[in-house]
């Protein structure tokens, strides 16, 4: 459900100033914009996107307020709008502190994502590496069974696991 952004203008936000003090009310979740609407950015946590509920602000500055119906995380891509589709802003996946984690025996590092997993650590999974939120113990726990570990800011698409599909609403 990601967005071709070539058909939406992500120009610059307008500036907050210029905008109404109360939140806008998004209620509706949609997979793409209509073609040529101009889109506020909406960067969020992997965390903040499953949240469908409460204050937000664009990456302008503009005040928010989801009010969306349950379902599952917000996708980076995906558009949200209000009611009247007024308003559309674009889900961003926003930057993170991260932990990639490789190795290079494939063993090493399906044991490592088993040992994550038991401990319901969120993961990225990716061709010869795992990406998990920064976090001193992992790593540690990481680095002790040989694994390399580095450090990096990116966004962060964790799996969204067995029993994921019901938003926290």
């Amino acid at each position: 459900m990601v967005a071709d952004h070539s058909l939406v203008s992500l120009a610059a936000d307008p500036p907050v100033s210029a905008q109404a003090s109360s939140p806008v009310l998004l209620e509706r979740r949609h997979d793409q914009p209509a073609p040529g609407i101009q889109a506020l950015r909406l960067p969020l946590s992997a965390d903040q996107r499953s949240s469908l509920r409460g204050h937000r602000r664009s990456a302008c500055g503009r005040d928010l307020l989801l009010q969306l119906p349950r379902g599952s995380a917000l996708l980076p891509g995906e558009a949200l709008s209000d009611a009247a589709q007024v308003t559309v802003v674009i889900v961003e996946a926003a930057a993170e502190p991260l932990l990639l984690v490789s190795s290079s025996d494939p063993l090493a590092l399906l044991q490592a994502a088993y040992h994550l997993g038991n401990r319901h650590v969120a993961m990225e999974l990716r061709p010869g590496q795992l990406r998990i939120l920064q976090d001193p113990v992992l790593e540690m726990l990481l680095r002790q069974r040989g694994l390399s570990v580095e450090p990096l800011t990116a966004p962060f698409l964790p799996e969204a696991g067995a029993y994921a599909g019901g938003g926290d609403g």
